[in-house]
């Protein structure tokens, strides 16, 4: 269930102090600083995702700082990413300093100083989470603290998305697919952070088997997908095109021979079921991603030499007559041990 923590409620001089406890409670200890006379109200709603925290927050204007003497206090590492909805945070950490803009993403580490000052009226989403739950080098985090994550090109736009639609369906995922769903945002924030720092080599030989492992299962799970297509599976594993081809190049066939292929062979193997009630040729077809009963036909055909339905007639008929001869062979039914 959501934790919502307001101030809407209180007046204006209880705000401040109610405000600066909800944010403490919610994250770390941090040290708030309202920069309104009359302070705005405050609103904080939580979700928890295994050991990921996703909180959103709305207020007016401050200053946050994690102090010294808070760090020593607290003593525990956490990471804190924040996606900025509106209004815009000039953050401080690890000696640099950057404004942070509604679309953009950045990274805090709670085991140094940093300070964020806010000059508007906001609204952030923020994930919180161990540090140790983030597999990256610490040099690699460190270089990246304080640094704008742009969401709207590259591959920091695929992490926004990702992280941006979580926090949509937080509150609504079950605890076995909330820690999934979550360990899955860390591994591409990981992917992300070792892309910028040079790490992720994907011409690699090394790196090119295991990417080329992780396409196909990728593939192999959304073979039912009618949109599958060598661009989108491509940014899904922050790869080019290019590259994507050239991996199954390898092989000795191409993306769209391999996906047909793999889809062909799931149709071929569902046609000997015994059809039920909606479980046609087409719906067969329609299952593993072909649009087109016409072109999914002639596929089959040239394929395995026969149309889809010469193929489950041949194989109904093929499978009735071995179980009449079982059945000759044991007239009296199923053979019983002596």
């Amino acid at each position: 269930m959501p934790v919502v923590l307001s101030t809407a409620s209180l007046s204006a001089a209880e705000r401040g102090e109610r405000w600066h406890h909800a944010v403490s409670r919610t994250f770390i200890p941090l040290d708030v600083r309202l920069l309104e006379d009359d302070p705005s109200p405050g609103r904080i709603v939580s979700n928890r995702l295994g050991s990921l925290q996703v909180s959103q927050v709305e207020a007016g204007p401050q200053v946050v700082t994690r102090n010294r003497k808070l760090i020593a206090r607290d003593g525990k590492e956490f990471l804190i990413l924040t996606l900025q909805r509106r209004g815009s945070a000039l953050k401080e950490q690890d000696g640099r300093e950057a404004r942070i803009g509604p679309g953009d993403f950045s990274l805090s580490d709670s085991s140094r100083l940093f300070r964020k000052k806010v000059e508007d009226g906001f609204w952030f989403t923020s994930f919180h989470f161990p540090r140790q739950d983030l597999r990256v080098r610490d040099a690699d985090l460190r270089a990246l603290t304080a640094t704008a994550f742009s969401g709207r090109e590259g591959s920091a736009a695929l992490v926004a998305t990702y992280f941006a639609r979580l926090a949509r369906e937080a509150a609504h995922l079950d605890a076995v697919a909330g820690r999934q769903y979550a360990a899955t945002a860390l591994d591409l924030l990981a992917l992300l952070i070792d892309e910028r720092s040079g790490r992720f080599a994907p011409q690699a030989p090394e790196t090119a088997a295991a990417t080329l492992v992780r396409v196909k299962d990728h593939i192999l799970r959304h073979l039912a997908d009618p949109g599958l297509a060598p661009p989108a599976i491509a940014a899904a594993h922050f790869v080019s095109v290019r590259y994507l081809h050239k991996l199954f190049r390898s092989e000795g066939v191409t993306v769209g021979e391999w996906i047909r292929t793999q889809r062909l062979e799931r149709c071929r193997r569902d046609l000997l079921r015994s059809p039920g009630p909606g479980d046609g040729i087409a719906a067969v077809a329609r299952r593993w991603g072909f649009t087109s009963p016409s072109h999914f036909s002639r596929a089959f055909r040239t394929a395995y030499g026969m149309t889809p339905r010469a193929w489950r007639i041949h194989g109904l008929a093929a499978a009735g007559a071995s179980t009449d001869g079982a059945e000759r062979e044991h007239p009296g039914g199923p053979a019983r041990c002596p």
